[in-house]
């Protein structure tokens, strides 16, 4: 029962933060459709955060808006009168326009409101990035301060990597940030990687299979994991120690007299003896002592472990107020051109679509376990730039395509007609719902697998 209260405890704090994250992007987006509309003379009917189809959980009306919190926690929308949206309310374009309708203000007015909401998220990205860098800077972990090296996985043992490289660079560039590995590999196309091994510095091709090896959303496995002792940290409450005692800063030895020197012999060997009483050598200071404790049926001893960040020689860089703004803007459009990469590779065919798409299951489920301030707002950040990438795309129903409807009137002088843009909103909804249902079956069929 306690280990499913932890397992309901990670949803529920997964879930908030999700839920918070996307409220903040949706509700900023909308505004940026709102304060236009507005200014422009246009009426604005309802302001909703989530969807309320039948039922809304809560709605005020204030002037001739109607404000409100649906109960369906997918997005959300602005009415704006005159517009043929997701509401497919037609009746009122059976009359002749209003002064108040957002179709009978010029197209400029009109552009400027649809592209209001791809806007708000990119200068929000860009303020959150800026706060980010200006609050936290940025610690970096350089590859080469890995002394261990590091231990391949099934992906890049195939292509040559040992226990014990040092990984130098990437493509003979240094790798700042041992982080940074896997994404520079899939997004940046490297093509070589350069290691120390012993005495001796080597260069191995990265095969064209190994991006989409990464990029797949059923594959477990990283690209190599760091090498490093098993420290102990702190003792978790659900630790059960029958005969001695764990200390901050032991060092695991063996379990049942199999070594355990470096994590990933920690985490392969546990899973032997899941729901077991094992025996644990550790050593502490210039002695040794041994340790009777539980392996629960998780293969979890109830330790927290030191990690690299914590091990390793890292970086860490300040920023400015002044310093950060640039920083911040850069690191947006950064993000952007990572995300438009990564489409491109799934059109050219290097990243399969079904290993890589997911819904909002796939979403909330990179938010991490416990609360973290910066994760979140990084995470707020890179989800707002993808809101807004996907929200501009020339695809009707979505901001992009009412926006290329525009372009096209004041290219051509002539303005699509009210039924050509119905049925164009039509196409564009089911289009855009049958992709939603396509990627959260592609997450329910990975959960059941």
């Amino acid at each position: 029962m306690y280990l499913a209260a932890i397992d309901l405890t990670v949803l529920a704090t997964k879930t908030a933060q999700f839920i918070l994250s996307f409220s903040i992007i949706v509700v900023l987006h909308e505004l940026g459709h709102f304060i236009p509309a507005r200014l422009f003379g246009a009426r604005v009917e309802k302001f909703y955060l989530f969807f309320n189809p039948g039922f809304s959980l809560w709605k005020k009306k204030i002037g001739e808006t109607e404000y409100g919190l649906g109960w369906i926690p997918f997005g959300g929308y602005v009415k704006i009168s005159g517009m043929i949206d997701e509401s497919m309310d037609k009746e009122q374009l059976n009359k002749a326009p209003e002064s108040y309708e957002l179709r009978s203000k010029p197209a400029y007015q009109r552009l400027i409101v649809m592209l209001g909401g791809v806007i708000v998220n990119v200068i929000l990205a860009i303020v959150i990035f800026i706060g980010i860098a200006w609050f936290w800077g940025d610690d970096f972990l350089p590859a080469k301060n890995l002394s261990y090296g590091i231990h391949p996985t099934e992906i890049s043992k195939k292509m040559g990597l040992k226990d014990g490289d040092i990984i130098v660079s990437l493509d003979q560039k240094e790798l700042k940030d041992f982080f940074e590995l896997e994404s520079k590999i899939v997004l940046e196309d490297a093509k070589t990687i350069q290691v120390k091994r012993g005495d001796s510095l080597m260069s191995l091709a990265i095969p064209k299979t190994v991006a989409a090896e990464l990029s797949n959303a059923n594959n477990s496995n990283a690209f190599v994991t760091p090498l490093f002792p098993v420290i102990v940290d702190s003792i978790g409450k659900t630790a059960v120690v029958v005969e001695g005692s764990f200390q901050k800063n032991d060092t695991l030895l063996s379990i049942n007299g199999q070594s355990v020197k470096y994590q990933h012999e920690f985490i392969e060997v546990k899973k032997q003896y899941s729901d077991s009483l094992v025996t644990v050598i550790a050593k502490r200071g210039m002695d040794t002592v041994t340790v009777r404790t539980l392996i629960n049926n998780k293969a979890q001893l109830g330790l927290f472990v030191k990690l690299p960040m914590q091990l390793f020689q890292t970086v860490h860089q300040t920023y400015s107020f002044a310093e950060a703004i640039p920083t911040g803007i850069q690191r947006c459009f950064t993000t952007l051109d990572n995300y438009v990469t990564g489409i491109k590779q799934i059109f050219t065919g290097k990243v399969n679509p079904n290993d890589s798409l997911g819904s909002l299951i796939s979403i909330g489920n990179t938010f991490p376990s416990q609360w973290d301030w910066e994760r979140f707002w990084t995470l707020t950040a890179v989800f707002s730039i993808v809101l807004g990438f996907m929200n501009v795309l020339p695809i009707p129903a979505l901001d992009g395509g009412h926006a290329l409807f525009i372009l096209f009137e004041m290219i051509t002088g002539r303005k699509p007609s009210d039924k050509f843009m119905e049925y164009a909103q039509i196409a564009g909804m089911i289009l855009m719902f049958g992709l939603m249902l396509y990627a959260l079956g592609l997450d329910f069929w990975r959960l059941f697998k």
